[in-house]
């Protein structure tokens, strides 16, 4: 059942970014030529809306699907690695056209040649699984 629920809530993930044209290469390279305010007001929706769930989870101790409570933890403050980290993950964005969340959305569309961008997705993770014990973290 949880499956079907979160199929459902999926589908209208993709529906809602490619109906807002998140998903769209052309909305993305105009951020990242700074001629647009679209895309940047789409991710500073989601950072407020991100910011306000996370205070009223911590506030009313709201409790996982599972009934588990979601434990919030400290990371690391390295400037390095948000550095290089968001450098690369900004590079493969742009270079893709897409981030990981609109790749879906992309194929469930019909956009079929962003299935090599999601088979180096794919293998970029499974790469960084091999190495990420030697990476500084």
């Amino acid at each position: 059942m949880r499956t079907i629920v979160y199929l459902i809530i999926g589908i209208i993930f993709g529906i809602t970014i490619f109906k807002s044209e998140a998903a769209s290469w052309f909305r993305i390279y105009e951020m990242f030529q700074f001629q647009s305010f679209h895309m940047y007001g789409i991710i500073g929706s989601a950072l407020i809306i991100g910011i306000v769930m996370v205070q009223i989870i911590k506030r009313f101790n709201i409790k996982s699907f599972y009934g588990e409570k979601i434990q919030f933890f400290p990371k690391e403050k390295s400037i390095s690695r948000y550095i290089i980290g968001g450098t690369l993950f900004g590079l493969g964005w742009a270079l893709a056209g897409a981030c990981p969340g609109p790749i879906f959305t992309l194929i469930g569309a019909g956009y079929v040649p962003v299935i090599v961008v999601l088979f180096f997705a794919i293998l970029g993770t499974f790469i960084y699984g091999l190495v990420k014990d030697k990476l500084p973290h």
